[in-house]
């Protein structure tokens, strides 16, 4: 390692001397220290400059954000250049790592398994709370100007799902302030405020949930994703989307549990 911390310090092909032993043995050196390099690119994901001491530095360093990235978020990985190491450190993975959760947006999978919980309807209709919804499960709202009965086209569906799901991870983020999350707690969590509303998972309509994220609790995080309720009964469809939620937040798990179900009962 001392040697090659020495050899990094020396810039390729620095020798004026071709043809001593000296030079012949830091040609052999230059290429050990060109695959030593390429090592490191490809296992620490960093691009040292070509010679300088403090980039073996950096590159180690890298190695340990890299090892970070199994055990927590590092305040190192910055995503962008690094003008002083003189490399570029790789943004944090949400599926690796729990990161801030404005680092984070919804995933596809989250998408498609929405998608299937909320159906597709282009014709106004009420929901099992009685509300006005069309699209991806998106409540009319008065400067919508639509009604029950109206019909939308394909691309209003997909303006009202991106709106509505922009404005759902916002709450997210206001909801878990500092705490970091995996992607699939995120996608949980968009799916909780996108079902039953932000109004419903404040600190005065769901303080159990508000004190768990408080205390960095997941466990209770998840333990408290179950609503189950609309328009004062239980709605069996409602039951499932639950159950999925937790599933999604505790294991990364996007499958349908009534498919999973029939699927055993098949069997």
């Amino acid at each position: 390692m001392r040697r090659l911390l020495q050899d990094l310090d020396t810039p390729l092909g620095a020798s004026p001397d071709r043809n001593s032993a000296k030079a012949r043995d830091e040609a052999r050196d230059d290429g050990d220290l060109r695959r030593a390099r390429r090592a490191a690119r490809k296992v620490f994901r960093v691009n040292p400059s070509r010679s300088a001491r403090q980039r073996a530095t950096a590159m180690l360093t890298a190695g340990a954000v890299g090892l970070a990235a199994f055990t927590g978020p590092s305040a190192l990985r910055t995503g962008s250049d690094d003008a002083e190491t003189g490399f570029v450190m790789e943004p944090e993975d949400p599926t690796q790592t729990r990161v801030h959760a404005s680092r984070i947006s919804t995933s596809d999978q989250f998408k498609q398994a929405l998608i299937e919980e909320e159906g597709v309807r282009q014709v106004v209709y009420r929901d099992v709370a009685g509300y006005p919804t069309v699209g991806v499960g998106h409540l009319i709202k008065p400067h919508d100007n639509l009604r029950v009965g109206d019909r939308v086209s394909k691309q209003q569906v997909l303006r009202f799902l991106d709106a509505d799901l922009a404005e759902a991870e916002g709450h997210v983020r206001d909801l878990v302030g500092g705490l970091p999350l995996f992607q699939h707690e995120f996608d949980a969590l968009v799916d909780l405020v996108y079902n039953v509303g932000p109004g419903n998972v404040s600190a005065s309509e769901s303080p159990r949930l508000n004190a768990a994220i408080d205390a960095g609790d997941y466990d209770r995080i998840a333990s408290e994703l179950d609503y189950t309720h609309a328009a004062g009964r239980v709605a069996r469809g409602l039951e499932f989307r639950s159950e999925r939620r937790a599933s999604i937040f505790l294991d990364a798990v996007y499958d349908d549990p009534r498919e999973i179900r029939s699927t055993r009962t098949d069997v």
